[in-house]
């Protein structure tokens, strides 16, 4: 066997039926987007996106568009989560929204996947992520909210720390 990692069989083998696995997981993290807007009222587009603003899968979002949106709305995560509360800590966001004349945007956090190991912001094999929704202005926020939290748990499966559910909001 040879002493650089790059020329051992055993290692390229793994490393190529990793990136496989890693592939499958975002085609099928990507199929769960899509399904997600068009089973749930209301909802228009959906954005997976690293905790540092890149858009990382989209339910067929104009790509310009996702990247804005994966940028700003990162901006807002990290502002939930380093807001003081009542307590004096600082405790991350279960769900952030923002109504508009025209949309609805929710955010949340999604966890840290092993599924996007060529990405930029990956520390030690993980991207920590956020969900992005976008909903009509009619929509039933209490409905988006909750099936956000059911596929959050669908993802589970592709993240290696998995968004912890509340006791009594189990996934049936």
């Amino acid at each position: 066997m040879s002493a650089h990692p790059e020329m051992n069989p055993v290692t390229t083998g793994d490393a190529i039926a990793s990136a496989a696995t890693a592939s499958h997981q975002r085609e099928d993290m990507a199929w769960l987007l899509r399904h997600f807007v068009a089973d749930v009222p209301g909802v228009t587009h959906t954005v997976l996106l690293s905790r540092d603003g890149l858009r990382l899968l989209d339910s067929e979002v104009d790509k310009d568009w996702a990247d804005e949106l994966s940028a700003a709305l990162s901006g807002v995560a990290s502002l939930a989560a380093n807001i003081t509360g009542p307590s004096h800590e600082k405790h991350p966001a279960s769900q952030v929204m923002i109504e508009r004349d025209d949309c609805l945007f929710f955010v949340q956090s999604a966890g840290q996947s092993a599924a996007f190991g060529g990405h930029p912001s990956n520390n030690r094999g993980l991207v920590e992520t956020v969900l992005a929704v976008i909903a009509a202005t009619d929509a039933d926020a209490g409905t988006v909210g909750f099936e956000m939290g059911r596929l959050l748990q669908k993802f589970a499966p592709f993240m290696q720390i998995p968004v912890r559910v509340g006791a009594g909001d189990e996934v049936r």
